[in-house]
């Protein structure tokens, strides 16, 4: 086992831009997974987290062992991330039944734009002026995909759709801050991510009780989706990703950011026929074109921080 760890280390760890595409393929089939699985918001989303906790828990073993405890501060910080995991993951599946999977996912990841300027409102960090310059081609993109100006916007609800995935971008971007703020070790990942997922798992149950539609007992084929989309999404991509954006530069993070929205789309196109209409195409060009704005406007020099800002929704 070691020596499997070693080796994974040094091939794909050894490899941030490696990493950090395998990352991005992964998180990219999380609507498509979630779809395939046909169950509610609730249910996807609680066993989401239920399902990635016993491989996290393995993970930040090793790494409390290696590291030592973590401090009470940052575990609380991580705990009240969890909270905001929990509304981003809740608002982002029903996003997902209103305008499919690709699109859903393109919207949730606005936060990049978001995320400087609620930095500004929230921490006092003043964002570049380029951040601030993406928010309208984003804002833009949002029109579009929501289908105002046309009558066959692809989607059950797409104006719905689109409040909710924004809705689902802001609620990550406050989960990312508050993440931020509360760890300051850059080495621990698997720790944090443990706390974040655990406390949102717990935060979704009273909502789907509320809500009457979180079920349990699952069909075994259904959690057996579920089981991989906590596995490949909530687990590995999201770990590489976060090990590997701190390791590269601002330029090359600015693209791969891209690759998941683009990769949700076109796998959503080709796995679950969903055909957003020509629009609805042009407004996640748009979105596209402000999270790059966004990522390359925090400059040349990618701080930690900057890059578990940045870190992909979905």
């Amino acid at each position: 086992m070691e020596s499997l760890a070693r080796e994974f280390r040094r091939r794909v760890l050894g490899r941030p831009t490696l990493a950090a595409l395998t990352g991005a393929l992964a998180i990219a089939f999380s609507g498509i997974l979630y779809r395939y699985a046909e169950v509610s918001p609730e249910t996807g989303a609680f066993f989401r987290c239920l399902f990635a906790l016993p491989p996290l828990w393995l993970l930040t073993r090793r790494e409390d062992a290696h590291l030592g405890p973590r401090g009470r501060r940052a575990r609380w910080f991580a705990w009240g991330a969890g909270a905001f995991l929990a509304v981003d993951l809740l608002l982002w599946h029903h996003s997902i039944e209103a305008v499919g999977a690709g699109l859903a996912t393109v919207l949730a990841n606005m936060q990049v734009v978001l995320v400087g300027v609620m930095a500004w409102a929230l921490l006092g960090e003043r964002p570049a002026v380029r951040s601030l310059a993406a928010i309208p081609i984003a804002v833009a993109g949002i029109v579009l995909i929501s289908g105002v100006l046309e009558t066959d916007a692809y989607g059950d609800n797409p104006e719905l759709g689109a409040v909710l995935g924004v809705s689902a971008g802001l609620a990550y971007s406050v989960f990312l801050l508050t993440l931020r703020h509360g760890s300051q070790d850059v080495r621990r990942v698997a720790g944090p991510l443990f706390d974040v997922t655990l406390a949102a798992a717990i935060v979704i149950v009273p909502a789907g009780l509320v809500a009457g539609t979180l079920d349990f007992m699952p069909p075994l084929e259904s959690a057996a989706w579920l089981a991989l989309l906590a596995l490949t999404s909530q687990v590995v991509g999201w770990l590489l990703i976060s090990v590997s954006l701190t390791r590269l530069p601002a330029v090359v993070t600015s693209i791969l950011l891209t690759l998941q929205p683009v990769g949700s789309v076109l796998f959503a196109a080709a796995l679950l026929d969903e055909r957003p209409s020509i629009l609805q195409l042009a407004g996640t060009a748009a979105i596209l074109a402000g999270l790059v704005v966004a990522s390359a406007g925090r400059g040349r020099e990618h701080s930690t921080a900057q890059a578990r800002a940045e870190a992909p929704a979905g």
